[in-house]
C-alpha cells in the first residue's frame, strides 16, 4: 500500500485551489512533463483524491481541478451512477492508493439527467436512467437533478462496508459537488 499523499481536508482545499486557477486559465496548467510520466511509471502513482464523474467530454477533472499526470484517480461513468464497478475502483483508490477523499462530481446540462426526465430509453442507457430516476424521483429542474443525482451516488458509496470502515479508521471522506459548464466553477456539498 502507498503512503498517504495527503489527508481528506488537505485534499479538499487543494481541490479548490485547482478549481479557482481553473477558472481564468486558457491552458490545462497541470504537469504532464514527459519527466512526471517516466517518475509515475517508474514508482506508481499517489492521486491525493478519487473523482467519480460523468463521461461527458465537456467535464476534464485534470483541467477542472488543475491537476497533472497521478495527482487524481478518475473514474467515469455516464450520469456519475455507482454500481459495482465503481465501488471496486473507489475501493482500490483508498485501500491501496491511499486515497482519503473520494468526490463525486455531477454537472449541470447532463445528457443522462435529462434522459432520465424527459424520455424513457431503452438497452443499456436505461441501467443509467433507472439509477437516476431514483435519485430525483419527480423532480424535472436541472440543477436540482443534477444536485441530486451526485448525492444520492454520495450516499451509495458510504453504503459501503469497506467505505465505512476507511471512513471510520483512516479519514477518509465522501462528498458531492457541481461543476457548472459554462462558468467552470465547481460548487462543494458537504455535510
Amino acid at each position: 500500500m502507498n503512503t498517504i499523499s495527503m489527508n481528506a481536508t488537505e485534499a479538499l482545499e487543494k481541490l479548490k485551489d485547482g478549481n479557482r486557477g481553473y477558472l481564468s486559465a486558457r491552458t490545462c496548467p497541470g504537469d504532464v512533463s514527459p519527466e512526471l510520466r517516466s517518475k509515475t511509471c517508474v514508482e506508481g502513482q499517489r492521486p491525493y483524491a478519487v473523482i467519480v464523474t460523468c463521461s461527458d467530454s465537456r467535464v476534464i477533472p485534470e483541467a477542472i481541478f488543475s491537476a497533472g499526470i497521478g495527482e487524481l484517480f478518475v473514474i467515469r461513468v455516464a450520469g456519475n451512477v455507482i454500481d459495482d464497478h465503481q465501488l471496486g475502483s473507489i475501493e482500490y483508490a483508498a485501500g491501496h492508493l491511499g486515497c482519503r477523499l473520494v468526490v463525486v462530481l455531477g454537472h449541470d446540462h447532463c445528457g443522462a439527467v435529462d434522459a432520465a426526465i424527459h424520455h424513457d430509453p431503452d438497452g443499456y442507457v436505461k441501467f443509467i436512467t433507472d439509477e437516476i430516476r431514483l435519485a430525483i424521483g419527480s423532480e424535472t429542474d436541472d440543477y436540482r437533478a443534477c444536485c441530486l443525482n451526485a448525492k444520492r451516488s454520495v450516499r451509495v458509496i458510504e453504503e459501503s462496508l469497506n467505505i465505512q470502515r476507511e471512513e471510520h479508521e483512516h479519514g477518509l471522506k465522501v462528498v458531492a459537488a457541481l461543476y457548472r459548464l459554462e462558468s467552470g466553477a465547481v460548487e462543494f456539498f458537504e455535510n
